[in-house]
């Protein structure tokens, strides 16, 4: 595939908003996950909550689309100066030119969940002031991006648990390829909500302290939100050294469980082999990999099956969802954009919270932060259902 540069992109989450405060988090190794305290929520857990997204309304024209989900999108989007870097990708190439592909699992979702305990008590009629189109559809996230950005290019949301925001980048890559938009707005809003914290706890996947993936004691992920966003165009001849190109891309779906990976990591190396086939790379080629790590015993077994028998056992890896918590239909966007500041900054990030690497799981974990220059990177994001994909990056010039 020809590569596709990141010309601009952003990240906020429970460790800091924008890429400034994200790559400090990082490199003090700090976690942004706090005992939870979200809504009414009474569960033994800890979360990444994102601070202030409640007191950070939607402008005047756009509030059809108020939800929490689509406060935080708006919260990412100025950040870094994206926003405006989206608006002169449009003067560049035209507005209808410019596609939308975002990722998320449940929306706003939790508009919904609190308009229920609204309902008529004779009826059961939701509020007459409740937007179902606005907020609650999955597609509200792009329609708002689109509005926002005053954007009219094709726009899609994909939906597919933990992937999501991953193989946003694999559509849009084949929609430029097709010459149907010359660039895209790529990304991942999940927020969080009743659903996905009573959700995740009946399925008995939860930790009750800050998760520690990779760990010997492992024992469930932590739920974070988070908005992030990259800005993919054409390569251009002109780009330096610090310029974060996307090389790869891979997709499988081995639909083995509707919850459990398969226990050999079957779709994960799958979709491992084809973004290096799509890169045209050789594993000896990936430098670091940002894993899904989501810190549940079975997770992190497979994911070090199939890392270990495509990559080998050498190659430095973490998981940084023990620093942002899982942030599910954003975590593939999240962990794109931390990929690109570790070859930008040179910086392997270690595995926040977790203090003993399990032994059978045959990867070379790192506890403490590395420095060294990067050139190939790969991120990894598996979903409920065997959704799976692997993106790599590399360093332009």
């Amino acid at each position: 595939m020809k590569a596709l540069a990141l010309t601009s992109y952003t990240a906020t989450s429970c460790i800091g908003r924008g890429v400034e405060a994200t790559l400090a988090a990082l490199r003090e190794r700090r976690t942004g996950l706090e005992r939870c305290a979200f809504e009414t929520v009474t569960l033994d857990a800890f979360v990444g909550e994102v601070a202030g997204v409640d007191e950070a309304p939607l402008p005047p024209g756009l509030r059809e689309y108020e939800c929490r989900n689509n406060r935080l999108a708006q919260l990412g989007l100025v950040q870094d100066g994206f926003a405006e870097a989206v608006r002169r990708s449009a003067g560049r190439h035209g507005r209808e030119r410019v596609g939308v592909f975002l990722g998320t699992s449940t929306s706003g979702i939790l508009e919904t969940e609190l308009a229920y305990r609204r309902r008529d008590p004779a009826s059961g009629a939701l509020p007459a002031e409740f937007r179902y189109r606005g907020a609650h559809n999955t597609f509200s996230l792009a329609a708002f991006a689109r509005e926002a950005l005053k954007l009219a290019g094709p726009a899609v949301v994909i939906s597919s648990a933990c992937s999501s925001s991953a193989k946003v980048f694999a559509s849009a890559r084949r929609a430029i390829e097709a010459g149907l938009i010359d660039a895209a707005l790529v990304g991942g809003v999940d927020s969080l909500c009743l659903t996905t914290l009573y959700g995740f706890h009946s399925l008995q996947l939860m930790s009750r302290g800050p998760c520690r993936p990779f760990d010997l004691a492992r024992d469930g992920i932590s739920i974070g939100e988070a908005a992030a966003f990259a800005l993919l165009e054409p390569a251009g001849a002109s780009l330096d050294g610090d310029a974060v190109l996307l090389l790869g891309v891979g997709e499988s779906s081995d639909a083995y469980h509707m919850s459990a990976p398969h226990p050999e990591g079957r779709g994960a190396r799958a979709a491992m082999l084809a973004a290096l086939e799509t890169a045209a790379l050789d594993p000896s080629d990936i430098e670091y990999i940002n894993l899904h790590g989501t810190g549940t015993p079975s997770n992190d077994e497979a994911e070090s099956r199939a890392v270990s028998g495509v990559l080998g056992t050498q190659v430095p890896a973490s998981s940084t969802k023990g620093a942002t918590g899982h942030t599910l239909g954003a975590a593939g966007a999240l962990e794109a954009v931390i990929c690109a500041l570790a070859l930008r900054h040179g910086l392997m990030p270690a595995g926040v919270n977790t203090n003993e690497v399990d032994p059978a799981l045959a990867v070379h974990y790192l506890l403490e932060n590395r420095a060294a220059p990067l050139s190939r990177v790969m991120s990894n994001s598996f979903g409920f259902g065997g959704s799976n994909c692997c993106l790599i990056f590399g360093r332009g010039g």
